[in-house]
């Protein structure tokens, strides 16, 4: 009876995950399908959903038809996109050239801050990473105008910089680092130190391997936050040209919907590679880094 009950217990939670699962991915289900749809026949589906918003419309009273198989096949937006017109492309690698250095850097400070916190334990340390944390905690819209105010005062409001330069020291990679990193044993650096190892050979190669899972966690959750930003660049940037994707993609109007769903998952396939990459580095980084008393 007992093993009933567990049985039917298991089931009811597998059916619920399910449900959920089916709900999140919707969306991207949804997007990648209608991208291979025709203008027309995405205007036939959803024309009335845009027709209500373009006329600032808050209900719409028509059915709409959620097609996930379209009558047929084109490549037409893929091809407008990439092709045709270099604007997308452009925006794109704005986003990679944005996007990629506040990753390997944010990496790279956070792996000797993480070293240093974890080695080298003291009460101003302890203080720093309290500050750490708090800063952590804080949305981004809260460090929005401070950081505004310093990219002018340092010259580079207008430029990449403005947002690159506050990305390479956010420090949520600090903290998940320094979190993980704390669960390598003493006993283990010391040895390595009586064997006659350097601190930066300690580092490099005694620490570092051993957080490979966590380093994999901090790059996925960084480089999906940075690729998918719009505020930092709306303030900070106002020049249209250096904009990424994920701004532009905004503007893209009521009358180029597939060309907004074709962008829409070519934009998304840099983020779902690399979480398929990385997928089990990032639980067991995640899990391991918020199990651990630092």
């Amino acid at each position: 009876m007992k093993k009933l009950v567990l049985a039917v217990g298991r089931g009811l939670l597998f059916l619920i995950a399910a449900g959920f699962a089916v709900v999140f991915l919707l969306p991207t289900v949804l997007t990648i399908t209608n991208s291979f749809m025709a203008e027309t026949e995405i205007a036939a589906n959803y024309g009335v959903v845009f027709t209500s918003l373009s006329n600032a419309a808050t209900y719409v009273s028509d059915k709409v038809n959620l097609k996930f198989i379209p009558d047929m096949v084109s490549f037409q937006q893929y091809a407008t996109a990439l092709l045709k017109s270099p604007d997308y492309l452009l925006k794109f690698w704005n986003s990679v050239i944005l996007v990629v250095p506040i990753v390997v850097f944010q990496v790279l400070i956070a792996a000797f801050a993480a070293y240093s916190f974890t080695v080298y334990r003291g009460r101003f340390k302890e203080v720093l990473f309290f500050f750490y944390i708090i800063l952590m905690l804080m949305p981004y819209q809260v460090t929005l105008v401070p950081n505004y105010l310093v990219s002018e005062w340092l010259g580079v409001l207008d430029t990449r910089w403005s947002i690159v330069l506050p990305g390479i020291f956010a420090p949520f990679s600090v903290f998940l680092l320094t979190k993980f990193m704390r669960r390598i044993p003493v006993s283990l650096i010391e040895a390595a130190r009586l064997d006659g190892a350097g601190e930066w050979h300690v580092f490099t190669k005694t620490c570092l391997p051993m957080c490979r899972s966590a380093l994999y966690s901090i790059v996925i959750l960084v480089f999906i936050d940075y690729w998918n930003m719009v505020e930092q660049p709306l303030v900070m940037i106002s020049d249209a040209t250096k904009h990424p994707l994920s701004v532009f993609l905004s503007q893209i109007n009521s009358g180029e919907v597939g060309l907004a769903f074709a962008v829409a998952t070519v934009y998304m396939v840099p983020t779902l590679f690399l979480f398929l990459h990385g997928e089990d580095y990032l639980v067991e980084g995640i899990t391991y880094s918020g199990s651990v008393k630092g």
